[in-house]
């Protein structure tokens, strides 16, 4: 054989190789995309509502939506629908401060009291490194996201407030720390918080549908949340265009908005370093303390290496960011119906992903959305049937009496079925009738229903059990 033949002969095993490579990878790929697809459709059949991406081996593996966005416009979710990602919000602040630090304007060890005036001194030598792993010592949280509140008043009662450790030294998870972050962005660059991100972080990579007030929505797009697959509300961004402004309870620590599609397109540029440097990423990524590094959860195992992620939610939405560095492998799941069912399912496609032999418990209905549509299909008096149901069909879920009672005031708040709330509430007290607070959510049913003298007296019997939330309901009755 001539060596012109060998070559030939070699050339073609290796590109023989590379086919039978190609076509196994493609089949590997399907599979999986199957797996995960057959196990999320099957779940939107029991009320599931979001979406999935998952890039393994630097190729989608899935991308896609299922469920409702908007039950008003019956829009479907898909890849470019906008969710509420959390407390994911974090690691833009944290990779902006990380920026900050490349472009020579910031160092992780300077102290807030740099950027501060007139600090209480428990809280000048707070370190911007403190405040990204979340061991300032900060409080978690002054209020509720929307709670009104000005800049000025914020940080006076942040930094007014009682530290819960000694700087340094212990993990304590807080949303004011990430805060406090943001301000110093603004600070430090001259530009508002938004600005800064949207600048060096989202347009880099190419990010036009992430943010809270900058991007120019797709308004199709937005989804509505629905808490536990009940209650209809509106996207945060519609409040934020309503207000003007985002507020500092909520301020770089949480309630951006982004699609599946350019999550994929931040992940790709934190891989490639388009953003941050080799040696940035690493100390972004790095377990400081208590497996946190910044704005990242960082964990490691045997089987799969290191494990980036970060959860966030708003009790109706969910967002979850899944990274496996070893195994090349990146999953953003999100859900605008959450619940305890599924909240954390980005997690069981990552062990779909991992092990082949894994069989994920299938995705179950929850039980508050089994109780409304039953208010939905029937009336109170067949609440006992109901009672039946929830005990032969649901007796894992139904074993305390918090059930009856969180959907009855999520009827409340939404003045919806008000009928079916006074139920729920009267059935509760028959089965826990010594726990005050069920008598005074009993108190507030027969108030709704425009039942005075029933709701004065509940009110008293959850003041006579211990309840001393409903003393001051009673006289504002009287």
């Amino acid at each position: 054989m001539s060596k012109i033949t060998q070559r030939i002969s070699v050339f073609v095993l290796v590109l023989v190789s590379i086919f039978n490579a190609n076509a196994q990878q493609k089949t590997a790929t399907k599979l999986l995309y199957t797996k995960i697809d057959t196990y999320l459709s099957n779940g939107a059949k029991n009320g599931f509502s979001g979406a999935i991406s998952v890039v393994k081996n630097g190729e989608i593996v899935i991308n896609k939506g299922y469920g409702i966005a908007n039950k008003k416009t019956t829009s479907l979710n898909n890849p470019n629908t906008l969710f509420d990602i959390g407390s994911n919000t974090k690691q833009f602040t944290a990779t902006a401060i990380l920026k900050l630090v490349e472009l020579g304007k910031l160092q992780l060890t300077a102290p807030i009291s740099t950027f501060f005036k007139e600090l209480p001194l428990d809280k000048q030598g707070i370190t911007i490194h403190q405040l990204l792993s979340h061991t300032a010592g900060f409080i978690d949280a002054l209020g509720r996201d929307f709670t009104e509140i000005t800049e000025k008043d914020y940080f006076e009662q942040l930094f007014s407030s009682k530290l819960i450790a000694t700087p340094g030294e212990k993990y304590n998870y807080s949303n004011a720390g990430y805060s406090t972050l943001g301000r110093i962005i603004e600070i430090v660059s001259h530009k508002p918080y938004e600005s800064f991100v949207n600048e060096q972080l989202f347009k880099p990579a190419g990010m036009f549908q992430t943010g809270y007030l900058l991007p120019k929505w797709d308004a199709t797009q937005i989804s509505h949340s629905y808490n536990r697959g009940i209650i209809d509300r509106e996207s945060p961004i519609t409040r934020y265009q309503k207000d003007g402004v985002v507020n500092w309870h909520l301020k770089a620590n949480g309630g951006m908005n982004s699609t599946q599609n350019d999550m994929l397109l931040w992940h790709k540029a934190l891989k490639t370093n388009k953003i941050l440097s080799k040696a940035s990423f690493k100390k972004l990524t790095t377990d400081h303390m208590s497996g946190y590094g910044y704005g990242w959860g960082v964990k490691t195992s045997k089987n799969h290496g290191k494990r980036i992620s970060h959860n966030g939610s708003n009790g109706a939405y969910a967002h979850s960011i899944i990274w496996y560095p070893k195994e090349d492998l990146y999953i953003v799941y999100v859900t605008n119906a959450n619940s305890s069912k599924v909240e954390y399912l980005g997690y069981a496609i990552a062990k779909i992903l991992l092990n082949e032999n894994h069989v994920p418990t299938p995705i179950q209905n929850n039980i508050f959305s089994f109780i409304y549509n039953y208010t939905e299909q029937y009336t109170p008096n067949t609440s006992q049937k109901l009672l039946t149901i929830l005990t032969e069909k649901y007796s894992s879920d139904f074993t305390h009496a918090g059930v009856l009672n969180t959907l009855g005031n999520l009827l409340l708040r939404a003045n919806k079925n008000l009928d079916w709330a006074l139920e729920l509430f009267k059935l509760n007290v028959q089965r826990y009738p010594k726990d005050g607070n069920l008598w005074d959510s009993l108190a507030d049913g027969y108030l709704a229903n425009n039942l005075k003298s029933d709701a004065k007296k509940s009110y008293q019997k959850a003041i006579k059990l211990g309840y001393n939330g409903s003393t001051e309901k009673l006289k504002k009755l009287k």
